[in-house]
């Protein structure tokens, strides 16, 4: 009796594939919308990641993965004892500290001034100006950076030869490599950064602001206990995802930036698998050096994930 019950009860319950196809009717539009990007991902994301057994083989690619010889984690083990190991360790955090320290905390910085300029043309041509750099590629960048700071040719050094000083060498001084790097990451990247914290700002009640003006808060004060505090998930989620690149630099940059001179602060993983693994054919080795990239980033996520959630906030997930 009890089984014809549940029986029936079940023949009366749609299948959960058949209630997950009539989700997807339902909203149509909205996976449409998004089916460019899942198919992004699958493709150049997902899919690639079967490529992640050439970590574990001595790779050949006229063999292909099939052919060639399965080694186990012989290259995890010549990673991690090669003398370059914990030098690239180094560089790559210290690069990313300083981008965690500067770079994070500039665009609310500037997203809080800007939330603040009541005038709303002049708003409009600040947030553009700060905007525009965003779009300029590393090697304008680059460009900009030589002739502005280098020996030769460099205004910089020009205006301090002219007052009778010796000039300053920017580019070849290991000592200004890492401030350098994170002086172009801020003045690229802060302005497009504050886009996610302006709209997370635009989504503050206004009567919050009014209440707190008729209880005599300052400007200071409504920034500190009501601006704040709206963005606070927001700035969570963003620390998380920028946790999860501690181990990513801007390959691109470093490479342009680098010489012989600064080699000892400039050598970085993205720098080291592109030397290895593209310049010298091993391309086993290149691919564990971003495998370890990435299991890195993981922990990192899953860890500050964790962490955050125990502190009573929301995290990714």
């Amino acid at each position: 009796m009890q089984s014809s019950v549940l029986a029936k009860k079940a023949a009366g319950k749609p299948h959960t594939s058949t209630k997950l196809w009539i989700r997807v009717l339902q909203h149509k539009y909205m996976y449409l919308l998004a089916l460019p990007g899942i198919v992004y991902f699958v493709l150049f994301k997902f899919v690639p990641m079967w490529g992640l057994l050439i970590a574990f083989m001595k790779y050949n690619p006229y063999a292909g993965i099939a052919g060639s010889e399965w080694i186990g984690f012989e290259n995890f083990i010549d990673l991690f004892a090669d003398s370059k190991f914990y030098l690239m360790l180094r560089n790559t955090f210290a690069l990313n500290l300083f981008g965690l320290i500067f770079m994070f905390l500039l665009p609310i910085v500037l997203a809080l001034m800007l939330n603040e300029v009541r005038h709303e043309a002049f708003k409009r041509i600040n947030q553009s100006v700060v905007y525009l750099p965003h779009f300029l590629s590393w090697v304008v960048v680059a460009s900009m950076t030589f002739f502005i700071l280098s020996s030769d040719v460099g205004i910089v050094n020009k205006l301090i030869s002219e007052a009778g000083h010796e000039t300053i060498p920017f580019l070849s001084n290991p000592n200004y490599f890492w401030g350098l790097l994170t002086a172009q990451s801020m003045w690229k990247e802060a302005g497009w950064g504050t886009i996610i914290f302006l709209a997370a700002m635009a989504g503050v009640d206004p009567q919050r602001y009014e209440a707190a003006v008729v209880d005599g808060a300052s400007r200071w004060r409504q920034i500190w206990h009501i601006t704040l505090p709206a963005i606070r998930p927001t700035i969570l989620i963003l620390l998380i995802l920028r946790l999860g690149h501690m181990a990513d630099v801007g390959f691109e940059q470093v490479l342009l930036m680098t010489n012989p001179l600064v080699n000892s602060v400039a050598e970085v993983f993205d720098t080291y698998a592109y030397t290895i693994g593209i310049l010298k054919g091993q391309i086993s080795v290149g691919v564990t050096v971003g495998m370890f990239k990435g299991v890195v980033g993981l922990v990192l996520v899953l860890a500050s994930n964790y962490i955050v959630k125990k502190m009573g906030h929301e995290g990714i997930y």
